[in-house]
């Protein structure tokens, strides 16, 4: 599969933009667990053109996340040419729009989602980023439509590819839907129908699995899946599901080592990242992920959770003997 000059292996696994999440500290991680391509939270055009210090930072990354997305947003054609000029500068391997954000903030103020209730600002928005991108490809992330009477998702595909859009994500929901209910992927699979449709199409939505992410290629005929919600404290999803994809057979579910050594690891990189103040209150929000499932698992995190500095969690984590542990604390 190819996006623009950028090859990647036959059914790639793609990690989600996902709001305080995707920091380049997680990214590095599911790269190193066999994510195929990253990328980052999305980012304010409007805080971008302001050369907003929280933007610019969000836009930083190491060598070792590439192929690496910058994903921007916005409801202004001027603030969103600007901001992909700004990401361009950047250097990432593409810069995405994101058309799908379902959050009343952003649908509020005419972006995300909110282009799905006007393709005609849809067509322009996408038009603009293509024209301010001269270097790298554009690909656009949407879902489905606003409801279900504005599903135009063949058209928009379409659209997209005239425009010079080089691959497009779909996350199999209306902007109505939220994240509730299932994800339709059998509109994925009318997608991959569509005459005349020759990008590449990325299928997202309730792949917690590697049995669901094989289902969806099966299923829908996608050129690659992108997996969200289903990576957060499950970086060995995608080391997992190319196993799977590979061989049919699943890999042993991480031990509970294993966690505690991933966890240790992101902890680590998110001070590098972030400073060490930042970087422990933003891991705060990630144990309960690491550890969901295991034995007074959440007694493991509430201890955690008391320190404000890196070294005291890192000889817990790196320490841990569960009957020691619960028998003092």
């Amino acid at each position: 599969m190819h996006i623009g000059p950028i090859e990647l292996p036959e059914k790639p696994l793609f990690l989600a933009p996902m709001e305080d999440v995707s920091d380049s500290p997680f990214r590095q991680i599911c790269r190193e667990k066999g994510a195929d391509i990253v990328y980052t939270e999305f980012i304010s055009s409007e805080a971008l053109i302001r050369d907003s210090d929280i933007a610019l930072h969000k836009m930083s990354y190491t060598e070792s996340e590439r192929p690496l997305g910058i994903q921007i947003f916005g409801g202004r054609e001027e603030a969103m040419y600007g901001a992909a000029k700004v990401a361009e500068n950047n250097n990432p391997d593409l810069v995405d729009i994101n058309f799908g954000c379902p959050v009343y903030k952003v649908v509020n103020k005419g972006a995300g989602a909110a282009c799905l209730k006007d393709l005609g600002m849809m067509e322009r928005m996408a038009g603009t980023v293509v024209d301010a991108v001269e270097s790298k490809p554009v690909t656009v992330k949407t879902r489905l439509g606003w409801d279900d009477s504005t599903i135009k998702i063949q058209e928009v595909a379409l659209m997209l590819q005239k425009l010079g859009v080089k691959a497009l994500t779909v996350h199999a929901r209306t902007r109505a839907q939220k994240y509730k209910g299932e994800a339709r992927w059998e509109w994925l699979k009318k997608l991959k129908n569509t005459p005349g449709l020759e990008i590449p199409i990325i299928g997202n939505g309730d792949v917690t699995t590697p049995e669901l992410a094989k289902q969806m290629f099966e299923e829908t005929g996608v050129d690659g899946v992108m997996i969200g919600r289903g990576a957060i404290g499950n970086p060995w999803i995608f080391e997992q599901t190319r196993h799977y994809l590979e061989t049919g057979e699943l890999l042993p579910e991480p031990t509970l080592q294993d966690r505690l050594e991933l966890t240790a690891e992101q902890l680590r990189k998110s001070v590098a990242h972030q400073g060490e103040r930042y970087g422990v209150i933003i891991m705060k929000k990630h144990y309960g992920q690491y550890l969901k499932g295991i034995r007074n698992g959440k007694k493991l995190r509430l201890e955690l959770m008391k320190y404000d500095t890196m070294d005291p969690i890192l000889e817990i984590l790196l320490n841990y003997k569960e009957e020691e542990f619960f028998a003092v604390v």
